[in-house]
């Protein structure tokens, strides 16, 4: 029986897990995921760079986008005070 959370990659029959290792974190060319940078950040830098890591994978990719952008600005903001 498979885990509800692992689903099927396209038509390759190879298998993800959408809570581990989800396929808009893992499609990079480089093969790092995302989370093995933006541990090393701010909360607020490592979303920017979320965002930007997965815009257009998982939908729209101008508000990807403008969600990064949001997240640097407040972070210049925290850093501003």
């Amino acid at each position: 029986m498979r885990n509800s959370n692992i689903g099927q990659n396209g038509n390759t029959g190879q298998h993800y897990d959408a809570v581990n290792h989800p396929k808009h974190y893992t499609q990079h060319p480089s093969g790092i995921e995302c989370i093995q940078i933006t541990e090393h950040m701010t909360f607020c830098l490592g979303n920017a760079l979320k965002y930007v890591w997965r815009a257009g994978l998982k939908g729209d990719e101008i508000e990807d986008l403008r969600k990064a952008v949001w997240y640097i600005e407040r972070e210049i903001a925290r850093r501003t005070k």
